[in-house]
């Protein structure tokens, strides 16, 4: 799949760290996202939460849920509901190969991070992933750890 990969210069308003350990990630797809005014100003203060949160496919959409975008303070009664559901933007081809990887091959659809492009739009990184067992994780885990020794080992000798 050709999808466009995140830049790393571009600025990150939520993160959700925890998935690549809980998850065997597949495959990335960039998305947009349907956000109002009120929750773009609260995203690009940084205050996002999308630990919990997951897309689900519904009535042929994609759509972000339980990520958690607080109220932003000087919005007034124009404020947003910080837990809200949000429409992810995707063309029907991609949202076709994401339903049929959930429903069929028992997938889900996790998201990495929020972040803003080049542009200043927001873009959701949305992972299709495979849950890992709980072996996996330690076994994740060991590698992580060995990584980490191997290279203060090497950095002692050099």
């Amino acid at each position: 799949m050709s999808q466009k990969k995140a830049d790393p210069n571009n600025k990150v308003a939520a993160e959700n760290r925890k998935a690549r350990f809980s998850y065997e990630v597949i495959d990335t797809i960039e998305a947009g996202l349907v956000l109002t005014g009120t929750e773009v100003k609260s995203l690009r203060q940084g205050q996002a939460n999308i630990q919990e949160s997951y897309a689900s496919a519904e009535g042929g959409e994609i759509w972000l849920i339980n990520s958690y975008v607080p109220e932003y303070l000087q919005g007034n009664r124009f404020n947003h509901e910080p837990r809200r559901r949000r429409k992810l933007l995707l063309n029907k081809r991609e949202m076709a190969r994401l339903a049929q990887a959930v429903e069929r091959e028992g997938m889900t659809m996790v998201p990495l991070k929020i972040y803003f492009n080049e542009k200043g739009r927001a873009k959701l990184l949305l992972a299709i992933a495979r849950g890992k067992k709980l072996h996996d994780k330690r076994q994740t885990e060991k590698e992580r750890d060995w990584n980490r020794e191997k290279g203060r080992l090497l950095k002692e000798r050099g």
